[in-house]
């Protein structure tokens, strides 16, 4: 998995998610809501970092269980962010689109995974 799709992925949402923030609190000076996106939008790829070095199969799962909690969260956050009118209509669309292409491909792999151990 070390040079899989969803590192790659990860990794370039959380560009990304860094590049809108530096837009959202200097150009459009919203603090909070913004650096919540950052922290769960740059922690997928992190998380998705640390199943790669896990220590066992659960351990896997669980890394990458965090890393589907926090690309949910950052799908909150740019609603939120959509609908408080701090992102227009084509930003959120890219980002949105990117974040659910994220969550299915790590749904994909934790389900993946808990086959493979079933049936071993």
């Amino acid at each position: 998995m070390s040079d899989s799709i969803i590192k790659k992925k990860s990794f370039g949402f959380a560009v990304r998610i860094v590049n809108l923030y530096k837009v959202l609190s200097a150009e459009r000076k919203e603090f909070i809501l913004s650096k919540q996106l950052l922290r769960s939008g740059t922690s997928i790829g992190a998380n998705v970092r640390e199943a790669i070095n896990a220590q066992s199969d659960a351990d896997f799962i669980h890394k990458l269980s965090i890393a589907q909690k926090e690309c949910d969260e950052t799908s909150y956050w740019l609603e939120l962010l959509k609908e408080t009118n701090y992102l227009t209509e084509p930003e959120f669309a890219s980002l949105n689109q990117d974040a659910a292409q994220l969550l299915k491909i790590i749904r994909s792999i934790i389900l993946t995974k808990k086959k493979n151990i079933a049936n071993s």
